[in-house]
This record gives structure tokens, C-alpha cells and sequence, in this order.
């Protein structure tokens, strides 16, 4: 089964609050020091959360490496773009596909992304393995399943951040770091609100 994403809505936040939110998290500065260090390792696919496997465009052209993996789900963060095309037709009926077409640019808004996604990735972990990709696994990808981490899993940020960076470098770039600082704080305020 193929799927594509192309526009979502996702709960708005208000321009005007969006300083007051990202000044009751840490600052991006914060977090790309947090991401600069621990884990080095980046490998064409890590498991950085029981089958849920993180990794790059070399490894989503393997399909018997996938296999072996037990994955059932291929998650591309990177839908369209070069050497990241992906589908129906190159996954057969073994995979199931689902198309993010993102760019790894600081102004492109992945939030609405953030849900979709992560109910894509929590629905293929209730039966079997998924893979989530980019073109090297380390910025769009990352910044997904770390919001899956923070909707499904109800890690902070810097907790998502923390456990994904046990098995791989990742390091999102500043655009999203902000949007899921945003995230953050849009969870934060759910939870203390019930």
C-alpha cells in the first residue's frame, strides 16, 4: 500500500505565543549542544527504539537488508527528492510505503508532518518493524521520529533527543529543532491541562 502525504492540518498555534513557548524550553543553542555530543556512530540503519529503525537512502534501496530486519514499513522523510524516490512499485507488496516529501532546508515547516507520521509509525509497531529515512538519516528523518517519541511515547524533547542519540547521531536542523521545541511545549500544555 502507497501513501503520500501532502498537506495536513495540525492543532495552529498562535504567532503571538510562540516566544512565551520556546522561552519555557531549551534554547536551540541548548539543544544543538546536547546533539554535538555523545553517540558518533551513524550507520546506514540503527534501532533506536525497539523496531523502529532510523537510517539513509543506501539502506532503503536494500530491500533483503530490510527484510532481514523484519521490516514491514518504510517511513521516507525525503518523498521526491533525489535518490530518495520510493514506492508501490520498488517495495512491492511486502512493504508498505508512506511518502514525507520534506526538505532539509531550516524554512520548511515539517510540523504537519509531526502527526501523521507518527501515527504511521505507531500503527506499523503494533505488528512488525518500521524504517524511517532521509537522505543520511541525521535531520528530517530524526526530526520525526522524535516527535513520534514525544506524541506516542510522552518523552520530552530532550528526553527523545537523549534516547535516539543512545543508538545514532542525529542532529535536526535549526528550523526543526524549533518546531518540535514548539511541539514540546504544545504537549506540555495538553498534559497539564487534563
Amino acid at each position: 500500500m502507497y501513501f503520500f502525504i501532502s498537506v495536513f492540518s495540525k492543532p495552529s498555534l498562535d504567532a503571538s505565543n510562540v516566544d512565551r513557548i520556546l522561552s519555557e524550553s531549551p534554547s536551540i543553542e541548548e539543544l544543538e549542544d546536547m546533539l554535538h555530543g555523545g553517540q558518533l556512530s551513524c550507520n546506514h540503519v540503527d534501532e533506536v527504539w525497539p523496531n523502529l529503525f532510523l537510517g539513509d537512502m543506501y539502506m532503503s534501496h536494500d530491500r533483503y537488508a530490510l527484510w532481514r530486519l523484519g521490516i514491514t514499513h518504510v517511513l521516507n522523510a525525503a518523498h521526491g527528492k533525489m535518490f530518495c524516490k520510493g514506492s508501490d512499485d520498488f517495495y512491492g507488496t511486502t512493504v508498505k510505503y508512506y511518502g514525507v516529501p520534506a526538505n532539509d532546508l531550516p524554512t520548511f515547516d515539517i510540523s504537519p508532518f509531526f502527526y501523521p507520521s507518527a501515527h504511521y509509525i505507531h500503527d506499523a509497531l503494533s505488528t512488525t518493524g518500521v524504517f524511517v529515512h532521509c537522505a543520511v538519516g541525521v535531520s528530517r528523518s530524526a526530526a520525526l521520529v522524535l516527535a513520534y517519541l514525544m506524541i506516542y511515547c510522552n518523552y520530552s524533547l530532550v528526553d527523545a533527543i537523549l534516547k535516539v542519540k543512545e543508538r545514532r547521531w542525529i542532529f535536526p536542523n535549526r528550523g526543526f529543532l524549533k518546531q518540535l521545541i514548539i511541539l514540546n511545549n504544545e504537549l506540555n500544555y495538553k498534559a497539564q491541562s487534563k
